[in-house]
């Protein structure tokens, strides 16, 4: 339940403190007194959005506090383990902050939150039923969670959802499929192209780098023939390299006994001498065998014409693109081959998942129509005791044209408050007093199925007065035994039921108008419900009629 409410720096209010019991509370006040602007404030713990020019003038911060007993509420530990969130067990704080510059902030038990989690606990813990929330009747998916509260069907309706999504991506997947098999089918001949072409060009990554080799040395064959004929000629000549070296090799060597390093330099010696006759006897080997081919020449140079010009015309730089290009269109060929298969397979899961989907949309709409019944029977019992004697009321199902993420039921309240009138549309057919009345009894029946610890009803009693007012009055004192409610009213007969009466005024003694609340005692209780009886002008006539009221 709602234990407090700080506010500070809202619109008409600059500081602001209400402690709320269990049970049934009125707020009573004259019009503009500020009812609406104490509601505004408890919206923001709601999560709705914020606006700056809420903040009063000349305010930098403006602060909301809400405090809820959760003590008998044991299953929203679930919640605050999620989102880990500090677990008081009997007490939670719910709190805005809204700064001038726009700037708005959530918290949970003083741990900052988005509004998203602060929209998911709050809507747990309290709902707010403004006046235009009658419109809501109007609105068939109101109408749909209604039947669904009453049915407690989230097992089926989870169910039901999790094969729509299903069947949905399957479909999603299949479209998708068929598109892509569409595509690539109508530029088959141009991929098998491709692919034979880069196939038919015989490809090997290292191809190009030798053949590029090869080409400088058939292009320049004559002058490596002479270079090289010069070099072994000059290695070879008996008064150079090798001859000369082996003479001085026989010099150290017979003196190499004799001196430190001697034996160091023989065996350098003979390791240039060995490496140098090596690279002799190859270089004569390597003249001997080039020569200058034309023919071959010509091979080579058309091979990487071929190559540069597959590399142009696919837009890539290598030869190992090339054959990664080539390796993407044996795929894409591949994958043509097997859309048919593909697709026979995706039918068949989709098949499956609509056959799926059918029967829990089936077992939905079963638990729908079966709440059916007990909802017509409470709303024409609660009805006729709140001056609809002849009241019909029929909750129609009949099935949707196609699935959606809540079924494929549609969902219509048919109303009729005369005998000689068929039931229809509640929107075209009850008047505004009517709708409260049955507004107040959906809320009474929804409310404890929903195991909601607080309801406000923000003048819910619109377009009734008298007997009826007395009567709704009892019905929100009823609710109240098992939950804590709520009730702004203009209505004497609805203000005199309440266990607590708090009045909302102004106050224009000050520089600035201010917004106020306070608890009444009894005296002041009493004299309250006079004036709403009787006006500023209090009668003994009022005084009298107001004692009875809260004899009542």
């Amino acid at each position: 339940m709602l234990k407090s409410l700080h506010i500070s720096n809202y619109a008409l209010i600059t500081e602001l403190d209400i402690d709320f019991q269990s049970g049934f509370s009125v707020i009573t006040g004259e019009t503009g007194a500020g009812k609406s602007i104490i509601l505004g404030a408890l919206s923001l713990i709601l999560g709705q959005r914020a606006d700056s020019k809420s903040i009063k003038i000349d305010a930098e911060k403006c602060v909301i506090e809400a405090e809820f007993d959760i003590s008998n509420y044991t299953h929203l530990s679930d919640f605050f383990i999620q989102n880990d969130l500090d677990n008081e067990e009997s007490s939670c704080l719910i709190r805005r902050e809204l700064t001038s510059s726009g700037k708005s902030r959530a918290f949970i038990n003083d741990t900052p939150v988005s509004l998203n989690v602060i929209r998911d606990l709050s809507n747990r813990l309290l709902d707010i039923h403004s006046q235009h929330e009658n419109l809501l009747l109007s609105n068939v998916g109101y109408q749909l969670d209604v039947v669904d509260t009453i049915a407690q069907n989230s097992v089926q309706l989870n169910a039901y959802r999790q094969s729509y999504q299903l069947w949905r991506s399957l479909q999603s997947e299949l479209k998708q499929l068929q598109k892509s098999a569409e595509k690539q089918a109508s530029d088959l001949d141009y991929i098998q192209f491709q692919f034979q072409q880069l196939t038919d060009a015989k490809l090997d990554a290292n191809e190009q780098a030798e053949l590029e080799m090869e080409q400088d040395t058939l292009s320049h064959a004559e002058e490596i023939k002479t270079q090289l004929l010069k070099a072994g000629q000059l290695m070879s000549d008996e008064s150079m390299s090798l001859d000369l070296l082996k003479e001085t090799i026989q010099a150290v060597s017979h003196i190499k006994a004799y001196i430190p390093d001697g034996n160091d330099w023989y065996e350098r010696l003979q390791s240039a001498f060995i490496e140098l006759k090596d690279i002799s006897s190859e270089i004569s080997s390597y003249e001997e065998r080039v020569e200058f081919n034309p023919e071959r020449l010509s091979v080579v140079e058309s091979r990487l014409s071929e190559l540069f010009t597959l590399q142009k015309k696919y837009k890539v730089t290598s030869v190992a693109e090339l054959i990664e290009l080539r390796d993407d269109f044996g795929k894409q060929l591949q994958r043509i081959e097997s859309f048919d298969e593909e697709l026979e397979m995706l039918n068949v899961k989709l098949a499956q998942a609509h056959e799926q989907l059918e029967l829990d949309a089936q077992s939905l709409t079963k638990s729908r129509q079966e709440a059916c019944k007990p909802i017509e029977s409470y709303l024409v019992e609660q009805l006729i005791k709140l001056g609809i004697p002849n009241i019909q009321f029929i909750v129609e199902i009949s099935p949707e044209s196609e699935f959606t993420e809540n079924g494929n039921d549609q969902v219509q309240f048919l109303f009729s408050a005369n005998k000689n009138r068929a039931p229809q549309p509640v929107t075209q057919i009850a008047s505004g007093g009517e709708v409260s009345r049955l507004m107040l009894s959906i809320k009474s029946l929804v409310a404890h199925k929903a195991d909601l610890p607080t309801i406000i009803f923000d003048e819910i009693d619109t377009g009734v007065s008298g007997e009826i007012a007395h009567r709704m009055g009892e019905i929100m004192r009823t609710m109240s035994t098992d939950m804590q409610v709520i009730t702004i009213t203009h209505l004497p007969q609805i203000a005199g039921k309440g266990a607590q009466h708090y009045s909302v005024f102004k106050d224009d003694t000050g520089l600035q108008t201010q917004t106020h609340i306070r608890r009444l005692n009894d005296e002041e209780r009493l004299v309250e419900l006079a004036q709403m009886l009787s006006g500023k002008n209090i009668t003994e006539a009022a005084l009298k009629n107001a004692k009875e009221l809260l004899q009542n």
